[in-house]
């Protein structure tokens, strides 16, 4: 069955029709005429899968990556980068307009490196092979190298074998000096790390949460700001996103007082703040990452700075005093209700909210909007190659 695709989805999926209903095809672009085999069928629509390209778009390029037709990881590396941009941008605009959002983001940071970016890389041991799943299953890909993932992590991937896991979950983290820490998840003994060790800038070796060797924790460099990163803390990906991120939260905390910042890891926004703030309150679940914070904001001289363990949803009896400015970093699932509620009583006069998914994003703004107004939106490229976009927003109340 021949399919042309007319346009792409917010998934980054190519879309066309088949008997009258729409079909949703990865790894398509519009132009392309292909062959497709339907994996799923709806009442409104089908899911399908490329057999083969028929007539290939003017848009369509190489991918660089030969594991790039089945793995998971990457959906638009069959684009070049500035088409991945463009798409980036509609697509928000178009999530924006869903939500009845009358607001046009037009600005989007590129990332200094289209491949080679990512600071972590996890990984599948299935039957002592390295794998990445394909797309929407859990079918192995076996895998010896990956274009997103920094030069250190690929170097070990190829010995990362020499643990002999038969079946379990490997995590590779590294730092701007290179230096790498191994996660590892899996039954049995691992074999072999004094030869890793040995061979490899090794700062630590986790094993199913128990330090085999060296350090539970690494250190990384941000601008100017050193942070101590646990295994199990989340820290962007992407170091150079990830400083044009900072820049922006000190840029738009500099006429801010008191800050509060809600989801706020290992402490990374809260330090970014401007040295001016007068104080700033991080509040962050995972009991690591308030450590880290907490150790953070010593490391880089921030007196200002004050961490605490809470659920963001229970913290409000803790909090003592008002806040101007408030920075949302919410995991994909976005903020919940009661939350924005509590923003609204407390008359928080900005927001900066930034967002690793846009849909979400929308559903909150759509719930803000009533009391504040958008005054900055910018996108930054976290993750070339993918869907994946990072938002930067900025709100500040409404005077009535």
């Amino acid at each position: 069955m021949n399919v042309e695709i007319i346009k792409m989805d917010n998934l980054g999926r190519g879309i066309g029709y088949l008997n009258n209903k729409i079909i949703f095809v990865p790894k398509t672009v519009p132009g392309d005429i292909v062959e497709v085999e339907i994996t799923k069928e709806k009442k409104n629509y089908y899911e399908g899968k490329i057999t083969e390209i028929i007539t290939p778009s003017k848009k369509r390029i190489k991918p660089i990556c030969p594991y790039f037709a089945k793995c998971g990881g990457c959906d638009l590396m069959h684009i070049s980068l500035s088409e991945a941009l463009s798409y980036k941008l509609d697509k928000v605009n178009a999530i924006l307009r869903k939500n009845k959002i009358s607001y046009e983001v037009k600005n989007i940071i590129k990332s200094q490196e289209q491949y080679h970016y990512r600071n972590k890389l996890t990984v599948k041991i299935i039957n002592n092979e390295i794998c990445f799943y394909e797309p929407e299953t859990h079918s192995p890909l076996k895998i010896a190298y990956c274009y997103l993932a920094s030069e250190p992590i690929n170097n070990l991937l190829k010995d990362l074998n020499k643990l002999n896991i038969k079946n379990g979950t490997v995590t590779i983290r590294t730092n701007y000096k290179g230096e790498i820490l191994l996660i590892c998840e899996s039954e049995g003994a691992l074999e072999n790390t004094e030869w890793l060790i040995h061979n490899y800038p090794l700062v630590g070796i986790i094993h199913n949460g128990n330090s085999l060797y060296g350090e539970n924790y690494l250190m990384d460099q941000i601008n100017d700001y050193l942070f101590k990163i646990s295994y199990d803390s989340f820290f962007q990906v992407n170091p150079y996103i990830c400083s044009e991120l900072f820049n922006l939260i000190n840029d738009y905390t500099k006429d801010s007082k008191e800050v509060l910042d809600f989801y706020s890891g290992v402490g990374t926004l809260s330090i970014a703040t401007n040295k001016n703030v007068q104080k700033t309150l991080g509040v962050e679940i995972v009991a690591n990452a308030v450590k880290d914070a907490n150790l953070n904001k010593v490391i880089n001289k921030r007196d200002n700075l004050e961490f605490i363990a809470s659920d963001t949803s229970k913290v409000k009896e803790k909090i003592t005093s008002y806040f101007d400015t408030i920075i949302l970093d919410p995991p994909r699932s976005g903020v919940k209700e009661e939350i924005i509620n509590q923003i609204k009583e407390e008359k928080i006069k900005k927001i900066i909210y930034v967002s690793c998914n846009p849909h979400t994003l929308g559903r909150d703004l759509n719930l803000l909007l009533d009391e504040y107004e958008i005054k900055e939106f910018i996108l930054l490229d976290m993750f070339p190659n993918t869907e994946h976009v990072e938002s930067f927003c900025v709100l500040k109340m409404r005077y009535k």
